[in-house]
């Protein structure tokens, strides 16, 4: 008797495991000194990231205008900022790299820092002073910690381009003396030093003049012995601060002028060739091999309009290594171009900010690319997972975005890779069976194909094969299911590949000798067609390939889906392979262009979303329409089966990702953390983890919690029907402090209410003439601040009704017996996850206003039904007295005076009459 393995449960619950969200849009980048974090602007916003794991740590809070310019001290305790408000916002940096979940506020706001806007800023070595030069030509020197101006320096002719501190000791002189110094560069070309450490008029001790146009970069060597400055005008020049001397003292202006000043001497001049926009200096113990054993032994970078990092060697001129490949043609040189290097000493790395908004970790001692954080990953297109092998499980994410390269992640520590080659916008992504291989389609009419490197000590992808041969767009790619039964699993690639164009057809490619790994410098393999067929009237959006290697499916914008049989004979000794269509079926029955379809990988089923608004699924058998899904209010843009093809996932121009059941036609959970259309939708191999991608930019990982979620509501059922066992013991052995608690603690209003009525009624525990009996009093005196705030919004709910507001107001007569009212401030601020107060608007973030809002509004919530109430009551009370006095009248028609006048004379009450 065969042994049926039970069917799998229904997935019902996804979690946002994680985000990649813009990092960097435009505008200044800095980095902290150790490398860890980088700060980068978002937009308006400023943002802290941590650089290993990629994640945000906290964001600061702005004026809404743009940031023209910002630095980290080298201390790491303080970003300075500037933005076009022309203010100076001063925050103090976290100290670790755990996220903040609220954003940071300025510890000092200076409203107008300048008259211009501030372009460039620089913070001295010992982390006390900042410098920051206009627009106007004006450059001033901070005090940080105080927030005053030490120096204002005039004359710049036009934009401050640049600046440095020159921080010198003189180790001659029998007390250490400290000489700082600044240096800037305007678009005026010129260069200037000015002495910030002897009383000055504010000119500049030397004007050097060498550059024909605006230098970009200006940096200091540790000893401030040497200067180097580059520009646009493709020159580096290096000079010698202390021209013939070995110690700084000698550049300082005598006392008595009988010396002159010795002005700093050029001594070098490197073409470049490029626009440079960031120079700097390389330590000693930077230094790479290769430079030269005399004269000066300097080592520098350049980074400039083609994209590439460069180190030079000062005293040879010429370059010792470059990081990246330069870029040719002039539309990718505009995208790559470098707008800023910076330098992490302590880690050995150089950062380079691309106009992509791409930033790049080259390593100084590796020489190699050691991460890369993408700023900007524009309108996302497609997602697909990548693995290593058959056994491997999902280690990379490929996506495709408004662009012509391929983004791919690692999963693991989210580090990036883009892989160059198509020269217009990516449109679609399909990986091999194994997940090792990556097929992408482009507006360039090609189709590459990518394997992993072959280098371990570098992890990247490489083009390995190009398809080219359509006429339009190609907009779907899809590889075969099964690998060649002749090789071993792990090293057998796919057969074959199917590629959907605008052109109406779609194309066969054999993919005989495909490379499972990727070598530098070789040449991607041009793969032949093996058979082409016209298939739809309009663009084919979509394909897909069946399991077993025997169907592929279409879906067009004509508003149809075709199935074909595909017919594939490899090649042999003698004869090379050949593959053909044949159409099969057609599936009629959606109103617009189909965008997505899919096979199931358990039945004989296909789905289909479409820009109708629904799912559709089709037989195998007929071609006819099994079920309709609805519930998407806009196109339906990707379609993939889960968990054995008992369910669907959808993701559409609503923004939301839907996962339905088949078998009951619903929607089980609906998963929303987009606000644009989810153009890219993806499933991991163990179909723990769904990727979606949308135009908003935003990449989502959710992950399956459907056994967490149903672990923790059985706890929680398990710990509720512990919890009502109590309650009830306590309710029956009369133990009323402790049942009220317990009822608060479970969040039942209807049992609490019911419990204090029975306490009323009781005149063992509650005397109804007597408001604030003690044990009642001890009652509310024993409950939790929270609890307390919690009881006063059930009072507040309970004196709406007529029926309930006598033991409401009975409650609250005890509470305000019994509390202050700084008691019950605090219990409002001391209740947790209580959202409709929390947003009463205060003037200060301090928990005190917040729980004085939330019971002054629960005050103004109690006033008018308590009013209403009492209102009510007196009216009854004077309709009682009506009554008195009718039934007086009645009673003396019904007696005769003798007995009246006997009753009177006994004194006897009225109602003793009735």
């Amino acid at each position: 008797m065969a042994i049926t393995e039970p069917r799998p449960k229904l997935k019902t619950a996804f979690k946002n495991a994680r985000s990649i969200a813009p990092l960097y849009t435009s505008g200044p980048v800095a980095l902290t000194a150790d490398g860890t974090r980088i700060v980068t602007c978002v937009r308006e916003e400023v943002v802290l990231t941590d650089v290993g794991k990629g994640v945000e740590i906290c964001r600061f809070v702005g004026d809404t205008q743009p940031i023209n310019s910002f630095c980290i001290t080298p201390s790491a305790t303080h970003l300075l900022v500037f933005s076009a408000s022309l203010s100076l916002r001063i925050y103090s940096l976290p100290g670790d790299s755990n996220p903040v979940e609220r954003p940071i506020h300025p510890i000092r706001v200076i409203s107008r820092a300048h008259d211009a806007p501030v372009h460039v800023c620089k913070v001295d070595p010992t982390s006390t002073y900042l410098a920051s030069g206009s627009a106007d030509g004006v450059v001033k020197v901070w005090n940080i910690a105080q927030g005053f101006v030490t120096h204002v320096f005039k004359g710049h002719g036009g934009v401050v381009s640049a600046l440095a501190f020159i921080y010198s000791q003189d180790p001659s002189q029998a007390v250490s003396t400290t000489k700082m110094e600044l240096v800037t560069a305007s678009v005026d070309t010129r260069i200037r030093v000015f002495d910030l450490t002897a009383s000055s008029s504010g000119k500049p001790q030397v004007v050097l003049e060498g550059h024909v146009s605006v230098p970009r970069g200006l940096d200091v060597s540790s000893d401030g012995h040497w200067l180097i400055s580059g520009g646009r005008d493709s020159v580096v020049l290096i000079w010698d601060l202390w021209p013939g001397k070995t110690a700084p003292k000698s550049t300082s202006r005598p006392d008595k002028g009988k010396e002159k000043v010795v002005s700093p001497k050029l001594v070098k001049t490197i073409p470049v060739m490029e626009r440079v926009e960031a120079v700097g200096l390389l330590r000693t113990d930077e230094a790479l091999a290769g430079t030269s054993s005399s004269g000066v032994n300097l080592q520098f970078y350049t980074g400039g309009e083609r994209g590439v990092v460069r180190i030079w060697d000062a005293q040879e001129g010429n370059v010792i290594f470059s990081f990246g490949d330069s870029v040719q043609s002039s539309d990718q040189e505009e995208q790559r171009q470098i707008v800023d290097v910076l330098h992490a000493p302590e880690i050995s790395t150089l950062v380079s900010v691309h106009a992509d908004q791409n930033i790049l970790f080259h390593s100084l001692s590796t020489q190699f690319l050691t991460r890369q954080l993408i700023g900007f990953n524009d309108e996302i297109v497609d997602v697909t997972f990548l693995s290593g092998s058959v056994t491997q499980s999902d280690s990379h994410l490929a996506v495709a975005t408004n662009s012509s390269l391929v983004r791919v992640y690692s999963l693991e520590t989210f580090d990036a890779r883009l892989l160059e080659g198509h020269t217009d916008i990516v449109l679609a992504l399909d990986r091999s069976p194994d997940g090792s291989i990556l097929a992408s389609g482009s507006k360039d009419r090609s189709i590459r194909i990518w394997s992993p490197s072959a280098s371990a000590s570098n992890w990247t992808y490489g083009c390995v094969g190009i398809c080219d041969g359509h006429s339009q767009s190609v907009g779907a790619v899809s590889f075969s299911r099964v690998p060649s039964p002749s090789l071993h699993p792990e090293q057998a690639g796919p057969q074959f590949m199917f590629s959907g164009s605008q052109d109406k057809t779609i194309k066969m490619w054999d993919l005989t000798g495909l490379a499972l790994k990727w070598e530098v410098h070789s040449e991607p393999t041009k793969f032949r067609t093996l058979t082409t067929h016209k298939a739809h009237e309009k663009d084919i959006n979509s394909l897909d390939v069946s399991p077993n290697n025997h169907l592929l499916v279409s879906g067009s914008q004509d508003r149809t889906a075709k199935i074909f049989e595909i017919e594939y004979i490899p090649n042999g000794s003698s004869r090379p392979a050949r593959g053909e269509l044949k159409l099969l079926g057609t599936c009629k029955g959606h109103k617009r262009g189909v965008w997505s379809v899919k096979f199931s990988r358990s039945e004989k089923v296909l789905a289909s979303g479409s820009g109708d608004k629904t799912v559709k699924l089709w037989s195998l058998e007929d071609f006819s329409c099994l079920k309709t899904f609805e519930g998407h209010t806009n196109s339906v843009l990707r379609v993939d089966f889960l968990n054995h093809g008992m369910q669907l996932v959808t993701a559409a121009s609503d923004g939301l990702v839907k996962l339905w059941s088949i078998r009951e036609e619903e929607c089980i959970t609906t998963l929303d953390n987009h606000e644009d259309k989810v153009w890219a939708l993806g499933i991991s191999r163990d179909e723990h983890t769904i990727v979606s991608g949308a135009a908003d930019s935003v990449i989502t990982l959710w992950a399956d919690c459907t056994e967490e979620q149903q672990q923790e509501s059985e706890e929680k059922r398990t710990e509720l029907a512990l919890k009502e066992q109590d309650f009830l013991n306590y309710v029956a052995l009369r133990d009323y402090r402790k049942a009220i608690q317990l009822a608060l603690a479970m969040e039942q209003p209807g049992r609490l209410l019911s419990l204090f009525k029975q306490i009323r009624a009781s005149r063992e525990e509650f005397d109804s003439q007597q408001h604030g009996n003690a044990s009642f009093e001890q009652v509310i005196g024993a409950l939790a601040l929270s609890d307390l705030a919690k009881l006063m919004r059930y009072i507040r709910d309970w004196n709406t009704n007529a029926k309930t507001s006598v033991v409401a107001q009975s409650i609250l007569y005890a509470i305000v017996k019994s509390k202050s009212a700084d008691d019950l401030v605090k219990a409002f601020d001391a209740e947790s996850g209580e959202t409709a107060f929390a947003e009463f608007p205060t003037a200060s973030p301090s928990g005190s206003k917040v729980g004085a809002g939330a019971l002054k509004e629960l005050v103004d919530a109690l006033l008018p039904y308590t009013e209403r109430h009492l209102a009510r009551l007196d009216r009854l009370m004077q309709e009682s007295y009506m009554v008195d006095y009718i039934l007086a009248e009645m009673d003396d028609g019904m007696f005769d005076g003798e007995e009246l006048q006997d009753d009177m004379d006994v004194d006897r009450p009225l109602g003793a009459l009735l």
